[in-house]
């Protein structure tokens, strides 16, 4: 026997906002969180802009004594996850403990406290490492965290994948609950790179955008004159739960998880396949585990970079699944105003596909001003769009060739 899957709580800490409704109200102005660098000195890098989450302070959700010893994307997966439990009401007693799970991605997990430490090996010496080092770096920290802070005893583990932890993680925290070993699981992504190495070793790879106008104008997704990424940190969270159980209690249902598809390129480290026969595999099975005919799909939330190369292959995905339907589709992508938040992505953009559905609107793609002849589908260029979703479609794609999908529909 399997059990639908519903949505029924959602957390974001994104730079629009620090929380969801003012993330989504920021989107439905046309507004962008990428500005120049505050949280580090980036005069001598290539790139000084970035998306931060600007303003928050991690004592508000974490006790003052605890903050130190826990990393920069576990404080922001920690708060998102208070705001996605809060607003589903779950409680650790509501289906016993050991039956409510947490699964929390991220791409790099503690990189800020690896630079620090490091800085103080070099600068003083072995004895100056922080005996929380370990326990702050792990990439499994925030979901361990998340399950500590609730009561939370039921499957509990981290998904690593790059710009896809984040959709894999609420993809495999689904089928926890279809095949019946949960009711209910906390699960999303988090991120916090904007750090010496995270904005260096992006520089140096030449992934990043180097656009000289305002920093807001510079992701540009789908667009023709694009250059490349910008590097953002955040978390977006969601509460999944049986569909039948959440009903029987009352719980407000957002949406439903029909769908999820995964797979591999098997083609390259960093760059996707030409042909884009990864990407579509992952989307056709997700459409075929959802059930759903491929023209009722009303919208995608694309994974849309910003990058040359990764904007043509999605577009190619997305004609190669959809053929003659894909012109009819409605495609944006928010990294157009989040920028890049690697494994947090797939959380946030989860949250925001979520709230177009619920709220009949598709976020506009920012700085879409000129076509380019290999990208000619609908982006929804430069503002909202008021639809009557349905259906809807988040993609992720990861270096590591790791693509991943999931499809949400209205209750």
């Amino acid at each position: 026997m399997t059990h639908k899957v519903a949505v029924t709580g959602l957390g974001a800490l994104t730079p629009l906002g620090l929380d969801v409704q003012s993330s989504w109200d920021a989107i439905l102005a046309g507004k962008s969180g990428i500005g120049e660098i505050t949280c580090m000195d980036a005069s001598a890098f290539a790139v000084q802009i970035a998306g931060e989450v600007k303003g928050f302070d991690p004592k508000s959700v974490i006790a003052p004594k605890e903050v130190n010893k826990i990393d920069r994307y576990a404080h922001l997966a920690i708060a998102a996850s208070e705001e996605a439990v809060k607003d589903s009401g779950l409680t650790a007693d509501m289906y016993g403990a050991k039956r409510i799970g947490v699964v929390i991605g991220t791409g790099v997990g503690g990189l800020n406290t690896v630079e620090e430490n490091f800085t103080k090996y070099m600068e003083k010496g072995p004895r100056r490492i922080s005996p929380f080092v370990v326990p702050k770096m792990m990439c499994n920290a925030a979901s361990g965290l998340v399950s500590i802070r609730h009561g939370f005893k039921g499957p509990n583990f981290a998904v690593v994948t790059a710009c896809a932890s984040a959709n894999h993680s609420i993809g495999e925290a689904s089928r926890l609950i279809k095949y019946g070993f949960a009711d209910a699981v906390v699960t999303g992504g988090a991120e916090a790179a904007i750090t010496v190495l995270g904005l260096g070793g992006f520089c140096s790879a030449k992934a990043l955008s180097t656009f000289k106008g305002s920093p807001t104008e510079a992701c540009r997704p789908f667009d023709e004159s694009r250059d490349g990424f910008v590097l953002a940190e955040g978390a977006g969270v969601v509460v999944l739960e049986n569909l039948e159980k959440a009903k029987a209690r009352g719980a407000k249902i957002y949406a439903v998880l029909d769908g999820y598809g995964a797979s591999g390129d098997a083609y390259h480290i960093t760059a996707p396949i030409e042909d884009g026969s990864g990407g579509a595999e992952a989307m056709r099975e997700a459409l075929d585990e959802a059930e759903w005919n491929y023209e009722d799909v009303d919208y995608i939330n694309a994974h849309g970079t910003s990058t040359p190369r990764g904007d043509v292959v999605e577009t190619k995905v997305i004609k190669a699944v959809f053929g003659e339907h894909a012109k009819n589709l409605s495609v944006s992508s928010t990294k157009s105003s989040t920028g890049h938040t690697l494994g947090a992505a797939g959380g946030i953009e989860a949250v925001l596909s979520i709230k177009a559905l619920q709220n009949g609107v598709m976020p506009g793609t920012l700085n879409h001003h000129t076509p380019d002849a290999e990208c000619d589908l609908d982006y929804v260029p430069l503002v909202p769009r008021e639809k009557n979703l349905k259906k809807v479609l988040s993609n992720s794609l990861g270096f590591g060739g790791h693509n991943s999908v999931l499809a949400f529909s209205s209750l």
